[in-house]
């Protein structure tokens, strides 16, 4: 049984091996992309149930727009699907709906609906589920040290003062808790430029399964997992 009281208060998620899901089945790579948007529904679903605070999805990071123009275009088209019908559902059941990452180059239609989707549950209380979208870590950190560097500049922040917790306000993920687990799909152990800053002491957990089979079960599982580790944050184990 998962602990109610020892819940990781964020969850953070690498959504990998919808391609290679869709490719063993003989499918298109974009109908693996659609399967995974089910998942998402499902783990946003299971994780308001179980009580979490906050979960995170890795959904397209500025390294995909490398991949073919058919898959982008696939990608943004259930993207835009998501915004216009899933952030309505999310909004009656008081989620709290968030994204991270550069506007440009997204559709413009795609940041108009980003903007209204937050707008309309800002206020919500429950669960806060954010899109990592267009994004990439290391783009964040320098993003975040280009603007300490204009506020001290102009003398609203001193340089000798600055602190982690200070330097964390010029994140992408200002006002989000960091992660307290990691999980990632399809059984590759990597970050992948995702969260680098605010995954310094997430548990990493890593499920051999695609993300399109990764369901409620899986979820719970990790949790469990991460309920059977001892998080020390650089202290000794108590046991010692």
């Amino acid at each position: 049984m998962i602990d109610k009281n020892r819940l990781p208060k964020h969850i953070a998620f690498i959504m990998d091996g919808n391609g290679r899901w869709a490719k063993e089945r003989g499918l298109m790579r974009t109908l693996g992309h659609r399967e995974g948007v089910e998942r998402v529904r499902e783990i946003v679903s299971a994780a308001a149930e179980i009580g979490m605070g906050t979960v995170t999805f890795f959904a397209f990071s500025s390294e995909n727009w490398n991949r073919p123009k058919r898959e982008i275009d696939a990608l943004m088209r259930y993207l835009d699907s998501f915004l216009e019908r899933e952030v309505k559902k999310l909004n009656k059941k008081n989620i709290r709906f968030k994204v991270v990452g550069q506007n440009e180059p997204l559709p413009k239609n795609i940041q108009e609906k980003i903007i209204s989707a937050q707008a309309l549950t800002k206020k919500n209380t429950g669960l806060t589920v954010v899109l990592a979208l267009n994004y990439g870590s290391r783009q964040e950190i320098v993003d975040a040290a280009k603007q300490f560097a204009l506020d001290a500049q102009k003398g609203k922040i001193k340089i000798d003062s600055l602190r982690p917790e200070d330097f964390g306000r010029y994140l992408y993920t200002a006002g989000i808790p960091d992660p307290d687990l990691l999980i990632r799909t399809s059984g590759e152990m990597r970050i992948s430029n995702f969260l680098l800053w605010q995954l310094s002491y997430a548990e990493l957990y890593f499920a051999k399964k695609y993300w399109p089979d990764f369901k409620r079960k899986d979820l719970e599982e990790a949790i469990r997992e991460y309920q059977r580790r001892e998080r020390r944050f650089g202290d000794v184990d108590a046991k010692e």
